[in-house]
């Protein structure tokens, strides 16, 4: 207990110095003192990069990290896959169409994307990531119903990211080259698009799936066990793996639909959250995924924003440099295992 203790406070202080980071880091160089400025006083020089651009994009990656750790968990939890990721479900290959879809409904015009999509709203691409994902999630949901193996529900969200990824490629093939760029461009991830009003909808939609995922931590326990375990137990297995899938799919749904696809988080955090508290009890792990999460998005930003330079870098090129090594340190860690 001291150790987890210790743990978490060292965790919140690290997210609290990257938050505060990511506030007065970027592509323009603005003196400390002027952030502050900036941040108490509104001060008009550098309110409209501070306040307009920067808080926002905080925010969102500390919620993003923290909702992508949690949903990575819980997948890898209800599949015992240590590989398994948020977007096993098909939620990031809807979000894709969707998105994909309204490029070819934009037709001819590229601002009309730019500006919402017109029927869209002013949420615009997270309007069309939202309808994309919730249909295939649902389909997803309607199908794992019939079946009673979860690593067949599994094979079936996979089997249904590749006929949606068919169904994207043949739409973008009769998109015009800049609807096209502008796909791509979602499709790299980018935390520094999330305004405020998507803010008061992300923001409560990461909260309720990680007290959802808080409020099942002890019938994720006993799945972690095995299904036959937790059953005689007194575990109603279906009902915790669809409450599990619903809690994923809203914490990695959101996150898609405001920022993208991010590569990597879902799968890395979880083992990094395992291996700094050396436990796999949900009722320590959950909090630390998600602050692990929040403290490696927030990284991840800043280092995409190139600090004092022009330009950003894709944001999923840096989650994948930072996620992959992690995941190939698990692989061979289970290799030895299984070795000895």
């Amino acid at each position: 207990v001291p150790r987890s203790a210790a743990m978490f406070a060292l965790l919140l202080l690290a997210t609290a110095a990257l938050a505060a980071a990511g506030v007065a880091l970027g592509s323009l160089s603005i003196p400390l003192g002027e952030v502050w400025n900036g941040l108490v006083d509104g001060d008009a020089r550098w309110s409209a990069v501070i306040g307009g651009i920067r808080v926002p994009r905080t925010l969102a990656a500390l919620l993003s990290g923290a909702a992508l750790g949690v949903a990575g968990l819980q997948m890898q939890t209800l599949f015992r896959n240590p590989l398994a990721d948020p977007f096993v479900l098909g939620i990031s290959a809807g979000a894709s169409l969707g998105v994909a879809a309204a490029v070819l409904l934009a037709g001819s015009s590229a601002s009309l994307f730019a500006a919402g999509l017109g029927w869209f709203g002013e949420l615009g691409v997270a309007g069309a990531a939202v309808a994309g994902a919730g249909i295939v999630m649902a389909l997803v949901l309607l199908l794992s119903l019939r079946v009673r193996s979860i690593v067949t529900v599994l094979v079936i969200g996979l089997l249904v990211g590749y006929l949606v990824a068919s169904l994207i490629a043949i739409l973008l093939a009769s998109a015009q080259e800049a609807l096209v760029d502008q796909y791509i461009r979602w499709g790299f991830g980018s935390f520094r698009g999330v305004t405020w009003s998507e803010l008061r909808i992300l923001a409560p939609a990461v909260a309720a799936g990680i007290a959802l995922a808080a409020v099942t931590s002890k019938q994720l326990n006993l799945l972690l066990l095995g299904e036959s375990y937790a059953r005689s137990l007194g575990v109603r297995v279906l009902r915790a793996q669809i409450a599990t899938m619903l809690g994923a799919a809203l914490l990695a749904g959101a996150v898609t639909a405001f920022a993208g696809p991010i590569a990597f988080l879902g799968v890395a955090i979880p083992h990094l959250a395992r291996s700094l508290f050396g436990t796999s009890d949900h009722r320590l792990i959950i909090p630390a995924s998600a602050l692990c999460g929040a403290a490696v998005a927030m990284t991840a930003e800043i280092a995409a924003q190139l600090p004092g330079l022009d330009g950003a870098l894709p944001l999923n090129a840096v989650t994948a440099l930072i996620g992959a090594p992690v995941v190939l340190a698990v692989l061979l860690r289970r290799r030895r295992l299984a070795a000895v």
